[in-house]
């Protein structure tokens, strides 16, 4: 019987958290149809915080104070035509969460408007008076109608060239697709990594012909040519690509050369279009055409010049190596290379080095140098943060947990304000502190 009692009490509560939620996106959805900044701001707090991606200002849009966010919903909305809002079954289910301090309903909930289909985060807090309204809200394009992505029912049937015996087969129209001998990419994406092959893939699924190029010779080389010993430093679940995630066989830390199979593989299934051992040369920008020029120099010495309208640039961070300026260093006898051309210590066993740095590269190749029986030395020159893996380290994954569905914790972690995220990681480095005291002192 206490279990019974105890199971009504919690789907009672989960009812009137369910009913909060729906009355808010109600009174939301009938102030934003009047177009009333004082009536929308009367459903937020004084300090509400808002992120649209797409969704109101066809732009990545923070916005700060009831004010501020009311006027420009209310300026949008006539063009927007945002409209039946509701909390979708496929969602994670409305609840109870605390959220940088505050006790809050926590709801994901889905809407249309006049170009497409979006999703929000919505948290509600109760005012002085009672009343729930929300100090932080979020609204994100997710599709635009007439393009939607060719995945589950909407897929393609492959019926063109698997009935077709006299014509061409799959094999055949890829190398065709990925010729573009007789059309121009809508899009070029430069890089062939986790960005620029996401953004292929996304763009592929809702009809926007895409080329990516690569400088390497194949595909996922700008993880395999890294040092022996790297895998990533952040888990799995933080790196998945779309339609295609990870085996769940996986290790929670992906090596380098299983990631850069990976992405050969991925390219490959998902159909993507690229041209590698080939160099993004130069752009130029036709205004009148509203179309680049682009100058590829491909492997074999020749080169090629396609017209995108649209440049997508996926070619990293801190690519490219930068050693300082050290006086005496050209009369150095020994070895003296930077780590993005570092493999293993193997080379180097018995021998000494010297190392200059204190972040994730130089801790990897310092470890790798030590194993090899290599006496290593680090040189610091300003304060370093350590933290330990675990736990430390995974209080910034802990949103990923939270969640049954990716694209739910996306979503949440994607609503974030930048205020927000400084104060979040305030907490998470106080907290961090904390747990690694022993470890610290």
């Amino acid at each position: 019987m206490d279990n019974i009692d105890q199971t009504f009490i919690e789907f009672q509560a989960a009812v009137q958290v369910r009913r909060a939620a729906e009355g808010w996106l109600a009174g939301f959805e009938t102030a934003l149809a009047a177009c009333d900044p004082a009536a929308i701001g009367a459903m937020l707090h004084p300090d509400c915080q808002w992120r649209d991606v797409l969704a109101f200002t066809w732009h990545i849009t923070p916005g700060e104070g009831r004010d501020g966010i009311a006027a420009r919903l209310a300026q949008e909305q006539p063009r927007t035509a945002a409209h039946g809002f509701h909390l979708p079954a496929t969602r994670k289910a409305p609840r109870k969460v605390t959220r940088l301090g505050v006790n809050s309903i926590e709801a994901l909930f889905e809407f249309k408007t006049a170009v497409g289909r979006g999703a929000g985060l919505l948290r509600l807090s109760p005012d002085a008076e009672g009343r729930m309204l929300a100090w932080h809200f979020s609204t994100s394009l997710e599709s635009l109608d007439g393009h939607e992505e060719k995945i589950g029912d909407n897929r393609p049937t492959g019926s063109a060239y698997s009935r077709n015996f006299g014509g061409d087969n799959w094999a055949d129209i890829r190398r065709k697709a990925t010729a573009y001998e007789d059309r121009e990419p809508t899009v070029l994406v430069i890089g062939a990594a986790q960005a620029g092959l996401s953004v292929a893939a996304r763009l592929n699924q809702i009809g926007v012909d895409t080329l990516v190029v690569e400088q390497w010779p194949r595909i996922g080389d700008s993880w395999r040519k890294r040092y022996h010993s790297l895998a990533l430093h952040n888990s799995i679940h933080l790196n998945h690509l779309p339609y295609l995630h990870f085996p769940p066989t996986w290790p929670k830390y992906i090596p380098k050369d299983m990631l850069g199979n990976w992405f050969e593989f991925y390219a490959d299934a998902m159909e993507i279009n690229c041209w590698t051992d080939t160099e993004f040369a130069n752009a130029t920008w036709d205004d009148g055409d509203k179309r680049w020029t682009v100058l590829l120099k491909r492997g074999d010495g020749t080169e090629r010049i396609v017209h995108p309208r649209h440049l997508v640039f996926a070619n990293g961070v801190s690519s490219y190596p930068m050693t300082p300026d050290i006086v005496g260093l050209e009369d150095f006898k020994g070895d003296v290379i930077h780590t993005e051309g570092f493999d293993s210590g193997a080379a180097w066993s018995g021998k000494r080095a010297l190392i200059i740095g204190t972040g994730s590269s130089a801790n990897d190749v310092a470890l790798d140098l030590h194993s090899h029986g290599v006496h290593t030395t680090l040189i610091q020159r300003g304060s370093t943060t350590v933290v330990s893996i675990n736990p430390s380290a995974r209080l910034n994954e802990a949103i990923w947990n939270e969640f049954d569905a990716l694209d739910d914790a996306d979503l949440v972690v994607a609503a974030a304000t930048h205020p927000m995220i400084l104060k979040a990681y305030k907490a998470v480095a106080k907290r961090m502190v904390e747990l690694d005291k022993d470890m610290i002192d």
